[in-house]
């Protein structure tokens, strides 16, 4: 990784990133022949907070990881954090989470500005999330996505937005190459990672038509991964009681 790539981490998130190595259980890493030579986008499965975790920590390549911008700026956590993560609590313990979510706020802010985070933003900010983007591919990082929402697609997954394939298209404007999206399953049950087979981007094709492709493919290879794997509990995007968590296998 060239030297511009390297961003040397302040001494609390140095702390804080060695707290949770020891507490946080190991991860195999599988089928990292998947990864093909060059940079690419891995597209996996949020699992809420153990999606970025294990990447940040037991990614087997440099890599940034796009994170909710709202998470990387001290005023904005509480409101973004309690509508994305607890908002669907059950309505006598909503006070606890509203207090949890301003509590969180400057730890947030420590460690998604300490790790290697590309900020995503939803409005025409996300001109800097693409440039920012482009520019550690270029530099030969991977780019770590989770573009899971909350709209149901099966046991396994919500539904992707797919505006995140149009890096793809700038990239082969710039560089006259075809990006690969390389699928990725986390099960944090039986302490795995799983890359897939890479999907490449046709840069002959209509965008829309590129977006639907790939997502499609993306999720179909996750589903399959988790489905080929031993019974296990599926940690799934929304933050619902563990008692709801789905399995691998449909019941």
């Amino acid at each position: 990784m060239s030297r511009k790539t390297a961003k040397p981490p302040s001494p609390a998130y140095r702390f804080i990133k060695a707290a949770v190595r020891l507490f946080y259980h190991n991860m195999e890493v599988v089928n990292v022949g998947h990864l093909p030579p060059g940079p690419c986008i891995v597209v996996g499965n949020h699992t809420q907070m153990n999606g970025p975790i294990a990447c940040e920590l037991y990614s087997p390549r440099p890599r940034y990881t796009w994170c909710a911008g709202e998470m990387m700026r001290l005023r904005d956590v509480p409101s973004y954090a309690y509508r994305d993560f607890w908002s669907q609590k059950p309505r006598a313990v909503r006070w606890f989470f509203r207090i949890a979510s301003y509590l969180i706020a400057p730890l947030s802010v420590c460690v998604f500005n300490g790790a290697n985070t590309v900020p995503v933003y939803r409005d025409s900010r996300l001109l800097t999330t693409f440039r920012l983007t482009l520019e550690h591919l270029q530099e030969g990082a991977d780019i770590v996505i989770f573009p899971e929402h909350d709209a149901p697609y099966n046991h396994i997954l919500c539904d992707f937005q797919d505006k995140f394939v149009d890096v793809a298209r700038l990239y082969y404007k710039k560089t006259g190459k075809a990006l690969c999206f390389v699928p990725l399953y986390l099960a944090p049950a039986l302490k795995k990672m799983v890359y897939g087979e890479p999907v490449r981007f046709d840069p002959a094709a209509p965008i829309e038509a590129e977006r639907r492709r790939i997502c499609r493919a993306c999720m179909e290879q996750i589903t399959a991964m988790a489905e080929s794997l031993p019974l296990h509990t599926v940690v799934p995007y929304r933050n619902i009681p563990k008692r709801l968590y789905p399995t691998n296998l449909p019941r």
